[in-house]
Order: structure tokens, then C-alpha cells, then sequence
């Protein structure tokens, strides 16, 4: 096999996987379902690439990367309860970050859009994204759930 071809074949399954990845996501049945236009009407655009598209918020723009204060973190598309004030740290990504998720609030996947596998989550009850996990974490768990905060609701 010449470079060429092998170029145009890399090329060819990265857009397949770019074009099915969606589908994939849409396959699995959620207890919280709504239509594209249910979501795009009570999700800001923002949101909506990022909940619904998988999408990312740029670094530092969340106002929940700061919050200090005691509660919960809710799913911004069904209220679940996903994280606990007290598992969250300041990991310097400009991205709300904990060391864990509640029990239940969560799932992960594969993620294979960029040039590697990294563990994305969302949200189980919706399937809303909520961000990635990388393994560069604090102890106890040695996680790093960073997360984009237009996905969240913050609960006091």
C-alpha cells in the first residue's frame, strides 16, 4: 500500500466515524427523552452544542469553575444530581472539575473524535454530555472529571 492510498483510506474511515459518532449517541434509550426541537427550545445555542452535540465551552467562561460555594451539581437537561461540592477542586483548566461523580449520576463511553480514545461522560437519566474524564486527578480516586458548566445547575 502506497502513502496515498493509505492517506486517502485513514481520511475515508475518519469521516465515517465522524458521520456515524451521532448515531451511535442517539441509539441508547435515555428515562428522559425530547425531541431536537424540545432540547434546541429550552437550551441556549451553547447548551445545546454542548449537551446535545457533544460539544465544548471555551476554558474559563463558566461561572461554576469559581464557585466555592457548599451543594450539588445538577444536570442542566433533567435535574439529576451528577456531582457534590465536596468532590470538586481547582485542577487550573479553566473547566469545573471533580474528583468523582455521585453514585448514579453518571455514564462514560469511548470517546474516539479526536486523535486518540479519551472516557467521555454524561449525564444516565438523559444522556446529556457533560465533559471527559482524564486520569490526572487528585487522591483519593487519581480522576479528573472535567466538566463544561453550561451542562451543570448548581444547588445549594
Amino acid at each position: 500500500m502506497n502513502r496515498r492510498r493509505f492517506f486517502y483510506s485513514a481520511s475515508a474511515a475518519t469521516a465515517v466515524l465522524a458521520l456515524t459518532r451521532p448515531a451511535m449517541a442517539a441509539s441508547k434509550s435515555f428515562e428522559v427523552t425530547r425531541t431536537k426541537a424540545e432540547w434546541k427550545a429550552m437550551l441556549t445555542p451553547l447548551e445545546y452544542k454542548v449537551m446535545r452535540e457533544e460539544g465544548t465551552e471555551r476554558a474559563f467562561t463558566s461561572p461554576l469553575n469559581d464557585n466555592k460555594k457548599a451543594g450539588t451539581y445538577l444536570c442542566k437537561g433533567c435535574d439529576l444530581p451528577v456531582y457534590s461540592s465536596e468532590h470538586k477542586f481547582d485542577s487550573g483548566t479553566g473547566w469545573p472539575s471533580f474528583y468523582k461523580a455521585l453514585a448514579n449520576g453518571i455514564e462514560t463511553k469511548p470517546d474516539r473524535s479526536l486523535f486518540g480514545v479519551r472516557t467521555e461522560c454524561h449525564c444516565r437519566r438523559c444522556g446529556s454530555h457533560l465533559g471527559h474524564i482524564f486520569d490526572d486527578g487528585p487522591k483519593p480516586t487519581g480522576k479528573r472529571h472535567c466538566i463544561n458548566g453550561v451542562s451543570l445547575k448548581f444547588s445549594a
